[in-house]
């Protein structure tokens, strides 16, 4: 049977017109249809329900979906469902993640965010707002784009207090060979070392259960951390040390967020800003109303010697300072500007 061939048609005169007027029709209906996708951006965290971070996120979510209408929809996933503050961190760089809020890991991608992991270095929110404007929008969130990432939004993870199945932590020697769990960051483990602990980095994810089996001794968190995460049900201590204040940061990726419309960009920075009141008035009424709620569950809760723990934390900055390129600068006007309040 002879191999028979199929010709596509070819058109002369008026017909060849009506065919390329269709053709540029249905290219010009598919840019359009392309123009007017929906971006789609994912916003992964950690925190458990009922914690900071998630009742942040839904909130920008809510507000920037309510901006963005047909342009965009946010897309929030809470309880580390798309990986630890690492993994999430790794995305943002490759573009497979368009939004994180990472807090002490910040200080492992950018030196200088080490900063914010110097011991009582933070005085109050309003102390935090003067360093926002004053050292981290125009110093240190450059530093960040260098790096790979773009921060929209100055958020907060809060006042970090120890837990323990040990005893109260109420002076730095109390601390002395625990085993407790910190967040993934070098200056928090140096600080713990420095009070006599030993302190080891691990997801949050996984905290629960380190505690649980005896794994770990202890851990450290804001109380919205530590509530959310149900490590009440699991320390039978939790010692009010107020350690270190941790911003949290609505990061993007730089190389990603600059692909996205104009539009949509102006957008998601606007509304990161806008929330931050949002977040600061919450997490002022969490604290109030989370301390009672964890003794009520029969965690023991104490004061700590804070004086005690400042003057065991010298040689933390001094290394800190030795160690970042201009770290003590950064330190040393963040200090000064603390001098207010």
């Amino acid at each position: 049977m002879p191999t028979q061939t199929f010709k596509f048609p070819t058109f002369s005169g008026p017909m060849r017109k009506v065919a390329a007027a269709a053709l540029l029709g249905a290219t010009a209906l598919l840019g359009a249809n392309l123009a007017h996708a929906q971006v789609e951006i994912k916003l992964g965290h950690v925190g458990g329900p009922g914690s900071l971070f998630e009742r942040s996120a839904n909130e920008y979510a809510r507000l920037a979906n309510e901006r963005l209408g047909s342009k965009g929809k946010v897309m929030v996933f809470g309880s580390s469902q798309l990986g630890g503050d690492s993994e999430m961190m790794q995305k943002l760089r490759l573009g497979t993640l368009e939004l994180s809020i990472p807090s002490t890991i910040m200080s492992s991608n950018v030196p200088a965010f080490g900063m914010f992991e110097m011991p009582y270095l933070v005085k109050n929110r309003d102390h935090m707002k003067k360093i926002e404007s004053d050292i981290l929008r125009p110093t240190m969130l450059p530093m960040a784009e260098e790096k790979g990432f773009k921060i929209l939004g100055v958020w907060e993870n809060g006042f970090r207090h120890i837990t323990s199945n040990v005893k109260p932590i109420v002076k730095p020697e109390d601390l002395k060979g625990m085993r407790l769990r910190v967040p993934p960051g070098v200056w928090r483990v140096k600080m713990f070392q420095a009070y006599g602990a030993n302190p080891s980095p691990m997801a949050l994810s996984e905290v629960f259960v380190a505690l649980q089996t005896g794994v770990m001794d202890g851990q450290e968190n804001p109380l919205t951390q530590i509530y959310s995460s149900k490590f009440q049900e699991v320390q039978k201590f939790m010692s009010m040390t107020g350690h270190v204040y941790t911003p949290a940061f609505l990061t993007a990726g730089a190389r990603k967020f600059n692909s996205l419309p104009a539009d949509v960009r102006e957008i998601l920075e606007k509304t990161a800003q806008d929330v931050q009141p949002f977040v600061y008035k919450t997490a002022a009424q969490l604290d109030g109303e989370l301390v009672d709620k964890i003794k009520a569950a029969g965690t023991k809760v104490n004061e700590a010697d804070k004086n005690a723990f400042i003057a065991a934390s010298k040689a933390v900055y001094e290394e800190f300072g030795k160690e970042v390129p201009g770290g003590a600068d950064l330190v040393n006007k963040a200090v000064a500007l603390g001098a207010a309040f």
